[in-house]
């Protein structure tokens, strides 16, 4: 069965996860959780377990995975244009 590239469609797939906390979380606590979830993507057998099943892993912390999800959502939105209403 030939792929979506090769029948002439030019696609992506990525999957990702984020951390979210509710508006008004205190700074103490929003930078304790960013510890954590840095020294978790930091930590060698968490890097080797998601290695053995071929996830790569990076932390983003907030400027930057702002950035990326507004860039993500432009690619979105723009997809969801091109393709009309969805339902």
């Amino acid at each position: 069965m030939p792929t979506l590239k090769e029948l002439g469609y030019d696609v992506q797939f990525s999957q990702w996860t984020g951390l979210f906390v509710p508006a008004g979380t205190p700074a103490p606590v929003i930078g304790k959780l960013r510890e954590a979830a840095r020294a978790a993507v930091q930590d060698p057998q968490f890097k080797a377990a998601l290695a053995k099943v071929e996830t790569p892993i990076q932390y983003l912390d907030q400027p930057q995975f702002r950035a990326f999800w507004d860039a993500d959502a432009r690619k979105l939105a723009s997809v969801v244009q091109k393709i009309g209403k969805v339902d």
